[in-house]
This record gives C-alpha cells, sequence and structure tokens, in this order.
C-alpha cells in the first residue's frame, strides 16, 4: 500500500501536462560500470533511455542523460534536485540550466551540478531535467529516484578510485620545462614524465610520440639549437629508460625560433626552455630527425 502511494505521489509532483519518463519504483536500479579510465553511475529509465554521472580520469562528475531515440529538443532545459514526493515541505532545489543539443547524449552538467545531484540524492532527493520535446515541442521531465542508491554510490567511489591521474586530452600535448642552461630534467619535469609514462602504460594504443626541444634566445643560435637538441634527447632516454619503444619517438629541435612567449624576461624565457610532447594514436614508423617543419607548442 505504502509501495502504490509513493508512485502516486511522484506521478502527481509532475507538472501538469508533462510527458513524464521515470522508472516504475520497485524497478529503479543503479549500476556501476568503469575502468581506470572513466567511471559511470547509471538508472535506466523507462522507454526513455538513462540518466548517468560520468567522472573521467583527471576530471570530476559530470551528470548526463542518453536518449536513443533522441526525446529532447535544443534549448535550455532546468535541472533539478527534487525533494522526495513524501517530504515536499523540503521544497526542489533548482541548480539552473543545461544546455541542450542534439544526439544520443543531449548535455553534459557542470561539475558543481553533479555534485549538488550526489549529495541530493543521498539525502533522498530525485535529479530531475525538464524540457521540452524535439518534435511538437511538449513539455517534457526525466526523472531519476533515490532508491537503493547508497550501495551504488560506494561502488562509484571504489571505481574513481582507480582512476588514472589524467585522461588523454589532459596529456596529448604537455610541457616539460629546463633551468637555464641546462639539459637535465629536474624533479617536476620527471614527476610530469611519471605521470605520462602511467598513462602510456594503461593505453598501449598510443603508440607515437612526437618532441620538440626549445629554448630562449640568452646564447647564440648554435648553442641554443644544441641546448635544444640536448634536452629533447633526455626526455627521450628518460622515455625509453621506462618502457617506451624507441622506434615510437620522433625527435626535433629548433633552438630559438618558436618562442612560446616574448624573451623579454626572465619569466618569459623559462617558459621557452621547453621540451613539448604530442601524443598521437596513430600508427606510424618514424625515426628521429633534424631540425625542420613547423614545431608543435
Amino acid at each position: 500500500m505504502r509501495l502504490r502511494l509513493l508512485v502516486l505521489a511522484c506521478l502527481l509532483a509532475s507538472p501538469a501536462n508533462a510527458l513524464t519518463f521515470q522508472t516504475r519504483l520497485e524497478r529503479a536500479q543503479w549500476q556501476v560500470e568503469g575502468d581506470q579510465f572513466e567511471c559511470r553511475l547509471i538508472q535506466p529509465v523507462a522507454g526513455f533511455g538513462a540518466g548517468e554521472f560520468v567522472r573521467r580520469a583527471g576530471e570530476q562528475p559530470t551528470f548526463r542523460l542518453q536518449s536513443p531515440d533522441r526525446w529532447l529538443g535544443n534549448g535550455s532545459a532546468t535541472l533539478l534536485a527534487a525533494a522526495a514526493p513524501w517530504q515536499p515541505s523540503r521544497g526542489d532545489i533548482n541548480l539552473g540550466v543545461v544546455s541542450v543539443a542534439g544526439g544520443e547524449v543531449p548535455f553534459n552538467s557542470t561539475y558543481l551540478q553533479a555534485d549538488r545531484l550526489l549529495s541530493g540524492l543521498l539525502e533522498g532527493r530525485s535529479p530531475v531535467v525538464r524540457h521540452r520535446t524535439r518534435l511538437g515541442g511538449e513539455a517534457l521531465e526525466v526523472r531519476l529516484l533515490p532508491v537503493r542508491f547508497g550501495k551504488a554510490y560506494e561502488d562509484f567511489r571504489s571505481c574513481t578510485a582507480k582512476l588514472l591521474p589524467v585522461n588523454f586530452e589532459q596529456i596529448r600535448t604537455s610541457q616539460v620545462g629546463f633551468p637555464a642552461g641546462d639539459v637535465v630534467l629536474d624533479a617536476l619535469g620527471q614527476a610530469k614524465l611519471d605521470i605520462i609514462l602511467q598513462f602510456l602504460k594503461a593505453d598501449p594504443s598510443v603508440n607515437r610520440i612526437q618532441l620538440d626541444g626549445h629554448s630562449d634566445n640568452s646564447g647564440n643560435r648554435l648553442t641554443n639549437r644544441d641546448l635544444s637538441r640536448r634536452r629533447a634527447l633526455a626526455v627521450e632516454a628518460y622515455l625509453t629508460a621506462n618502457g617506451v619503444p624507441k622506434e615510437q619517438i620522433t625527435l626535433r629541435f629548433h633552438g630559438e625560433r618558436y618562442p612560446v612567449v616574448p624573451n623579454s624576461s626572465e619569466a618569459n624565457r623559462a617558459k621557452n626552455r621547453r621540451v613539448t610532447l604530442r601524443l598521437e594514436r596513430e600508427p606510424a614508423t618514424t625515426t628521429a630527425a633534424a631540425e625542420g617543419g613547423t614545431p608543435s607548442t
């Protein structure tokens, strides 16, 4: 009897005449999926698709909907942490809008919105999205339920504890700096490379690395060119010593030719003393090459 009353209360809480998607209370389930690259906390929504929290390596969680039938029209949808229907005195928390675009994943929330939704679920609140349908513009609501959330949330947290510290987009172009006149990796440079190496070991599909050595303009051109070469070689040596096949590395050196900022101060010159690493997933056979071409910065 109590279950029937709860279901009825959920239906009455929806806006009048809105097309509402919500899994029956007794069938609502949370699922956890993931690996060291991404973790997902999912509740399937009958007739619609799913709502899910996604945390990628190196990032905080976001909330999104999946809709294979692409129910939502373009525009701005309202995101709510809705009070439980049996606790109407608490009131809904309006978390602002999300920008809805086309596709099966019509939006991604901000980190702050997702965090508030997760906190709300632990308090018994429901993530709710209110918008309009793609065809006809009819009012639409998608509601997730907080039932059986606690255990799934703990499993989600266990998954996120095993995530890598970064994702591919965060390291696909990276820079390692060098002290003035030096070609030896310092502790910070080694720490940056260790993070990249950790990712490379986890994702063997990244099989091409381009290294571009650079200098500031403190010395003459020949000296600067040699410094940039030796810096690139130092990074290459560190990578190969830690298991990266040498044939996957392309090495170039450019001296002072491509500063990222004007060499007008010591702080700027420090930014120009660098080796840039560019990671790629494209299969290629490479060899070390002399100066040439336009480098990554």
